[in-house]
């Protein structure tokens, strides 16, 4: 979910705080974090764990977005949601390493990373399943409480 046509790669001075809020306890969500860095012209960075109370989990819920579903950027005010945030992530992330380099060069295309995050999304879904985690729920929907 984001509007407007902004391009989340092109950093303007006095940006908003860039926020990242993910599932930490998705082992494959957390090494793709812990090795993505983040241009420094964009401003300051945060990562939320998407299963701790925040100010903004609690803006992602009210915006109905389901965080067992993507993960979300936000940037200033806008929202990027599942493949627009992995996307937004890309170009405003640094080229410096390999994975940081890769990282862009795969999703840097908005329609590669349409396209590549439900395969990614689904992988999440099995891998937790497995290791017997619980879903967020930040929605709150009755019976969707395990993968």
């Amino acid at each position: 979910m984001s509007s407007g046509h902004a391009d989340p790669g092109r950093a303007d001075s006095g940006q908003a705080d860039v926020v990242l809020v993910y599932d930490r306890e998705c082992p494959a969500c957390d090494n793709y974090v812990g090795v993505m860095r983040v241009r420094r012209d964009i401003g300051s960075f945060r990562i939320v764990d998407a299963r701790e109370d925040s100010a903004v989990v609690r803006e992602i819920t009210a915006a109905g977005l389901d965080i067992d579903e993507g993960m979300v950027l936000r940037m200033g005010e806008r929202l990027y949601y599942g493949s627009d945030a992995i996307h937004a992530l890309a170009l405003i992330s640094s080229r410096s390493g390999v994975l940081n380099r890769l990282n862009y060069w795969l999703f840097r295309s908005k329609r590669v990373s349409a396209l590549l995050y439900p395969v990614l999304k689904a992988g999440r879904a099995v891998l937790l399943k497995l290791l017997g985690r619980t879903r967020i729920n930040n929605l709150q929907r009755p019976g969707r409480e395990r993968f």
